[in-house]
């Protein structure tokens, strides 16, 4: 019963995917619809291999500064996120200020950014780091806060001290949400990194596709958006792999 359910799980998706190509490439062919327009699936295709050294060249780039702000945040994260369960008062103070500064877009910020850090790493990391940071904090605040009272309790009698009572016991029971929110910082993290190389990078794939988008070379466009969802899947399903050793006990 579980293979036929983790079959229709792939099958559907793929099933569906593979239906929504053939629509499309049909709809180019008939509707003679201009490559300037809308590549068709083909084109992409064909772009994606005549392109595939440099687009790698500038993959590797983007995932460089993606990984790096990536774990910056877990680890800025998980920082603020022991200080506020430890300290009521800084989590009343600082969730408010985390919930909002979400409301601001991260496009409209990074031109100030780039005045104030300059072009190149220094401000793609923060960027990344900026978009990271909240969905793993909230999680991480959240997990704490979900933790069975029995086992506090219980701690609490046995007269373990707060650390004892955080590392053997909120800290695991967390990780669920600590997982939950680093799958959706991931699919954040390579995005931001685009954005930041569209404002101000040298390399990487947002600056290729600044690039062919001027040359009106659309089927290269679609070409660098598909390693971008390559990458961001093959993070999100990196993380649940990871999560899966981790919490094995679940």
């Amino acid at each position: 019963m579980t293979k036929l359910k983790k079959f229709d799980n792939t099958f559907y998706p793929v099933l569906m995917f593979m239906i929504l190509i053939l629509l499309w490439q049909v709809i180019i062919v008939f509707g003679d619809v201009s490559k300037f327009i809308l590549p068709s699936p083909i084109d992409i295709v064909k772009a994606f291999i005549e392109d595939f050294s440099l687009l790698m060249t500038h993959t590797k780039v983007t995932l460089e500064q993606s990984i790096l702000g990536f774990v910056i945040a877990i680890l800025f994260a998980f920082f603020i996120s022991i200080l506020m369960d430890r300290f009521s008062f800084i989590k009343k103070s600082l969730y408010p200020v985390l919930v909002i500064s979400q409301t601001v877009p991260i496009i409209a910020i990074t031109p100030l950014l780039i005045i104030w850090f300059g072009f190149g790493l220094i401000t793609n990391i923060f960027i990344i780091i900026l978009v990271c940071f909240f969905p793993i904090t909230v999680s991480l605040v959240d997990g704490f806060e979900k933790v069975d009272k029995d086992y506090i309790n219980l701690f609490k009698t046995m007269e373990a001290s707060k650390w004892h009572l955080f590392f053997h016991v909120k800290l695991p029971s967390a990780m669920l949400n600590f997982f939950s929110g680093l799958k959706i910082a991931a699919t954040y993290m390579v995005m931001a990194a685009v954005i930041a190389e569209w404002q101000g990078g040298t390399k990487g794939i947002g600056v290729y596709m600044v690039r062919v988008k001027n040359a009106y070379a659309l089927d290269k466009v679609f070409a660098s958006i598909i390693v971008i969802v390559i990458v961001s899947i093959a993070f999100i399903y990196a993380i649940d792999f990871i999560a899966k050793k981790v919490t094995h006990w679940k």
